[in-house]
């Protein structure tokens, strides 16, 4: 170091960053075998995709790895060769299939592709012609419109005693819609149309569940579950109380606490009018760091159809966004707070212990999932390693 570096003291990078991310790593293991317990006897997998919804694949994977997960589910080719280096005889599952180009990767890492259209089943056969049999996995379509072959389709592939002898799926899988609404008859109507997929792949593992599922009960859980969400402390199903764990916990740290009296306006457009001379905590964190302009107090489309904007936690209290949610920038209105009990340097809670994730994303007018995974890279991370 220099001698100027020799004259400065550095300080934990955590402690001092303007937007940081507490991610517990023993609340997310305790999910996982909860969403586990609940599976049995049902083998439960671990949804990695999305950089672990956000919280990091490396830490989140290695941690569920440790925990006993043997089974994986990635979104992409990279994000299963990434998972391969820290879980290294697991059965990783790649939704996004397997396209031209990619064939040393998924040999050379193990992954398992999910073939989800006749285009995709078509290539992998050529695949294996060409350099011998590997596992797959295949996806179908029960009444999503989204990823999988067919209903009829499907079941006309296993019937056909002309299908080549290297085509043997270890997995065959569908994807509940409405899951997180029990009482909604699509998921029974889902239910049926896959069980007669499993009469047709007889002897072939199935997955049909992933959090939501897990909750409707074990008929809907076959040999593999898929929690996603749930591990992550969100919530899976619309009604009744989050059973989870809050595992990710977002601040942002304080840069100004400005007066302001009562009639002036806050923040872009004036869209908030104040009622009373306030105290605003101005703090380092906006919509570039994934806390979504709709989170605003008022100024936004989404105020005309939800009263009330998001609030943070600071000093044992909640706090309510004031005005429009800016790229780097959120205001708060402290006034309640007396002075003594904050000040500049202090953190706010965006969600977490205090501001559940699912609340926090409902003032947004979205889910647990977008708040999560729209977590941009300004974020200071530490990670809560479980007890051993």
């Amino acid at each position: 170091m220099t001698d100027l570096q020799d004259a400065f003291s550095f300080p934990d990078e955590f402690d001092i960053a303007p937007v940081r991310l507490t991610v517990d790593l023993g609340a997310l293991v305790d999910n996982w075998q909860e969403m586990a317990r609940r599976s049995a006897p049902a083998r439960a997998a671990a949804v990695v995709k999305a950089d672990a919804y956000g919280l990091g694949i490396e830490d989140c994977g290695t941690a569920l790895y440790e925990a006993g997960a043997r089974d994986f589910f990635v979104a992409v080719m990279q994000e299963g060769m990434t998972l391969r280096s820290f879980a290294p005889d697991a059965r990783i599952y790649v939704l996004s299939g397997i396209w031209p180009g990619q064939e040393a990767n998924f040999y050379d890492h193990g992954l398992v592709p999910v073939l989800a259209s006749e285009e995709q089943l078509a290539f992998w056969l050529s695949v294996t012609a060409e350099h011998g049999d590997h596992p797959c996995a295949l996806q179908v379509d029960t009444g999503f419109n989204r990823l999988g072959l067919p209903l009829e389709d499907a079941i006309a592939l296993a019937d056909d005693v002309s299908r080549p002898a290297s085509f043997s799926p270890v997995l065959v899988l569908s994807h509940l819609f409405s899951g997180d609404a029990p009482s909604s008859a699509s998921n029974r109507a889902q239910l049926d149309a896959f069980l007669r997929l499993a009469q047709a792949f007889d002897g072939i593992e199935l997955s049909l569940a992933a959090s939501a599922g897990i909750f409707l009960g074990s008929e809907f859980h076959f040999d593999l579950t898929r929690p996603g969400i749930a591990v992550y402390g969100g919530r899976a199903v619309n009604d009744g109380e989050n059973p989870m764990q809050p595992v990710a916990r977002a601040e942002a740290r304080i840069l100004q606490i400005r007066e302001a009296k009562q009639g002036e306006t806050v923040s872009y457009g004036g869209t908030t009018t104040l009622a009373r001379d306030s105290q605003l905590a101005i703090v380092a964190a906006g919509y570039a760091d994934g806390y979504l302009r709709s989170l605003s107090g008022s100024g936004v489309p989404l105020r005309a159809a939800v009263e009330g904007g998001a609030y943070g936690f600071v000093a044992g209290r909640r706090v309510p966004v004031v005005g429009r949610v800016t790229m780097d920038l959120t205001i708060f209105d402290v006034t309640d707070i007396p002075s003594s009990e904050i000040r500049t340097g202090d953190y706010v809670e965006l969600f977490g212990v205090n501001i559940p994730l699912d609340e926090a994303a409902s003032c947004g007018g979205t889910i647990g999932y977008e708040l999560l995974t729209s977590l941009g890279l300004r974020y200071e991370r530490r990670y809560l390693y479980p007890e051993a």
